[in-house]
This record gives structure tokens, C-alpha cells and sequence, in this order.
């Protein structure tokens, strides 16, 4: 088989290496990729949202299956596109793509089908959302409706943080059109989880949990950022709350995308608070996270490229997923400045004196002139399962001492368990 795999960062390195795995696969392509998935398939100058250079190629090149990475390719349609002229792609079309490209819409979805979330209101204009403010309790949460790199989510501890807020959003347009509506809703407290799941028609089929670390800075504090870490299974997630998560919620989301013809093959990735009993959802994303991709691909035993096929096919059943008992551990290394300024391409030392238990996906690097150099705020995911948590931890830290770069910075903290 020919797979063309779509995007730039540590999530389509982590998809190559899976996918090279398979006796399947003849050849792998990678649009427009980076200097990790250089090592796995050709990289195709094609950018992540060309959806009509993209159609050309893997029609001119004759791809028998195409993975989309990032959200932007299936917002703009891109799976409608594929499908339309015979070609066989993993992902949502352009109308379940509203569940990740519109909090307003997810939430909308989440309320009708008594899907448990955060109370909200959703607003277009400055002056009723700043007299709507008083209705939340403290701290309260901002976020741009649409699409926003992992940046259009503000947590404010004060009401005169929330006005500046809006007013950045709402009438500076600091995210342009992606923040012509907002949404505010109740702050919920508790542990964060992420669940990915295979979506084959109506039919949810949950992978190994994960836990993701957001903010830039240790102690979760500083900015938003696209994710700086991950380890899996997420701890929080028992057997018990899985079962409760399967039988309760996700039925739910099923029927939700049955009977609003939201149907598809793809990913469903499903952000969760756990509270005690309380389980809540964050949001919903409509393709593979990145870290999170990382560190569950790390502990997928199973074919990948069988699973994708058999998700398009509709036969995947929960069986088809076969998962390594050990845990993984990813820490990102960034550039310093990120998620805001940063400098890129310096030279990346290291690498080749990292044990060979260390495995290292690139999330913004570049070959120039034979040299790895950086290219981008998220540098590298460095990599590693263990026995348990704690030992792929120590691996993880005791070998990312050997990789440098100009301004590197990577948090300390990254699967700290008490």
C-alpha cells in the first residue's frame, strides 16, 4: 500500500513510525512532514490546508489510504473532497468537523444529548458578554469558538481579567474569525483525562488513556500551550470509570452522532475532568492529539494500518486493539520564548548518543545542509515506555540531559505522580 499521511508535527512522526510497521505498507508519504518523518517517508512539499494540491498528488501518485493529522485539512472539507473522487481517507468529514471547529456547536451537541459539560453562553458581541460575566462564579473560562491552536482558552481568576478577555476576542479580534463568537462557561475543577477513540459510523471504540500537560510552565502555571507532555494510562481512569465512561457517555455521543448525521471514520478525541464521581467534558477534537498520539502509539501493539482500514470498513471491534501493559512517558522539548517568541534553527546535538529504549519524535525540526535544526516552538517528544509510570519518567529525564540545543526549555515535572 501507498499512505500518504497529512501534517507537520510530533503526531504525524508518531503516525509514520506506527504505520512503517506494517507489512502493509510499500511506501509512505508525508505532506508537508518534518525532519523526523524524513527518516520514515518522502516528504511532499504540500502544505497541511492545500486540500486541492493535496487531492492532485494522491490522485497523480495513486494513495491507496490518507491519514489526516491537524484539524484545519478536515474543517476545510478535505475528507468530502477525497471521498468524492474514490479515494480512501481516514477522518471526518466537513460537517462532524463542526464538533471540534465550533465549541458552540460540541456544546450545543453536549446539551441535547445529555452529555455531561460545564454550564455556558455563547456570545458574538462585546457589551452582553461583559454583562454576562456576573452570571459565573470565579474563576470562569473565555474561549474563542473556533480554531485556535491550543491558544484560544483563557482561565480568569478575576472579572476584570474576563472584560480584557472579550475585549481582546470580541472587538481586537485577536483570533480573527476564529473568534467572532465566544463561548464562557463554569470552571470545573479536577484531574484532567484524554480518551482517543476510533469513531467507525456510529460505533466508539475507546484506546488507553493519557494525561497531557497544557501550560508552558511547571506547577501547570503560564500559558496554553498545543502540549508539552503526556503519559499513559492516565492513573485517574480506572477500570470502573471506564466502564462507567462506555456504558454512560459514550453511548451517548453514539447516538448523538447517529441521529445528527454526524457519522464518520476517524478519531474522536475527548477531553475529560474527573472530579471523584464526577466526570465532565471538556471538549471534543476530531482527530489525533498531539502529545497524546505519542504516547498511546508507543503502547499499541496491534497493526495500525489494519485498524485504520478496518475502521473505514466499519468491522473494527474492541479486540482489534491490542495494548503493551507498560507505561509511557513523553516530555517536549520547546524552544525558549514558546508559545509566544521564539528563535528557531539551531543545530540539535545528541540524538545519537540517546539509548536505544529512547525513542524520539519530531514535532518542529528540519534537515539544512545534512544538520538537524529546529523549526519551530514544539522542538522534539522525547519518548519512553516502562514497567510503570515512574520508571519511564527517570528514563525519560536521565536521557533528555544529553540532548541540547540553543534555548532549549522542557518542563521538570512532566508524570511527577505523588
Amino acid at each position: 500500500m501507498k499512505i500518504l499521511v497529512i501534517g507537520s508535527g510530533g503526531r504525524e512522526h508518531a503516525l509514520c513510525w506506527k504505520i512503517s510497521q506494517s507489512k502493509k505498507v510499500k511506501e509512505i508519504f508525508c505532506a508537508p512532514g518534518n525532519g523526523g518523518t524524513s527518516e520514515l517517508a518522502k516528504n511532499i512539499d504540500i502544505a497541511a490546508n492545500d486540500v486541492d494540491g493535496l487531492l492532485e498528488f494522491a490522485l497523480k501518485e495513486k494513495i491507496d489510504l490518507t491519514v489526516v493529522g491537524p484539524e484545519e485539512p478536515l474543517t476545510l472539507g478535505i475528507v468530502d473532497r477525497f471521498k468524492e473522487k474514490g479515494l480512501k481517507i481516514f477522518g471526518p468529514g466537513k460537517k462532524a468537523s463542526q464538533l471540534e471547529a465550533s465549541k458552540k456547536f460540541s456544546k450545543e451537541i453536549m446539551n441535547k444529548y445529555n452529555i455531561p459539560t460545564a454550564k455556558y453562553k455563547s456570545f458574538t458581541d462585546f457589551k452582553a458578554a461583559k454583562e454576562a460575566l456576573k452570571e459565573f462564579n470565579l474563576p470562569l473560562v473565555i474561549k474563542a469558538d473556533g480554531l485556535c491552536l491550543g491558544k484560544g482558552v483563557f482561565i480568569c481568576q478575576t472579572y476584570s481579567h474576563a472584560e480584557k478577555v472579550l475585549k481582546d476576542i470580541l472587538e481586537d479580534r485577536c483570533f480573527g474569525d476564529e473568534g467572532e463568537k465566544i463561548i464562557i462557561e463554569g470552571f470545573l475543577k479536577g484531574i484532567e483525562a484524554s480518551l482517543l477513540c476510533f469513531v467507525s459510523g456510529d460505533k466508539i471504540i475507546p484506546m488507553e488513556s493519557a494525561k497531557d500537560y497544557k501550560k508552558i510552565e511547571e506547577g501547570d502555571e503560564g500559558l496554553n500551550t498545543g502540549g508539552v507532555g503526556v503519559y499513559s494510562p492516565n492513573e485517574v481512569v480506572t477500570k470502573e470509570l471506564e466502564e462507567e465512561i462506555k456504558n454512560g457517555i459514550l453511548k451517548n455521543i453514539s447516538r448523538a452522532l447517529r441521529e445528527e448525521d454526524l457519522q464518520y471514520e476517524g478519531i474522536l478525541f475527548i477531553g475529560f475532568m474527573i472530579d471523584g464521581k464526577d466526570t465532565n467534558i471538556l471538549e471534543f477534537n476530531v482527530r489525533f492529539g498531539d502529545p497524546e498520539t505519542q504516547s498511546i502509539l508507543l503502547r499499541l501493539r496491534s497493526d495500525l494500518v489494519d485498524i485504520l482500514l478496518k475502521t473505514i470498513d466499519k468491522s473494527l471491534e474492541e479486540e482489534d486493539l491490542i495494548w503493551d501493559e507498560r507505561a509511557s512517558v513523553c516530555v517536549v522539548t520547546t524552544s525558549l520564548g514558546y508559545p509566544l517568541k521564539y528563535e528557531k534553527g539551531f543545530g540539535i546535538d545528541g540524538l545519537d548518543d540517546l539509548d536505544e529504549s529512547i525513542i524520539v519524535f519530531h514535532n518542529g525540526t528540519k534537515y539544512v545542509d545534512n544538520k538537524l535544526k529546529t523549526n519551530g516552538g514544539r522542538v522534539l517528544t522525547v519518548s519512553a515506555l516502562g514497567k510503570d509510570i515512574n520508571v519511564a519518567r527517570e528514563k525519560v529525564y536521565e536521557e533528555l540531559k544529553k540532548v541540547s540545543y540553543k534555548n532549549i526549555y522542557y518542563r521538570g515535572d512532566v508524570a511527577k505522580i505523588n
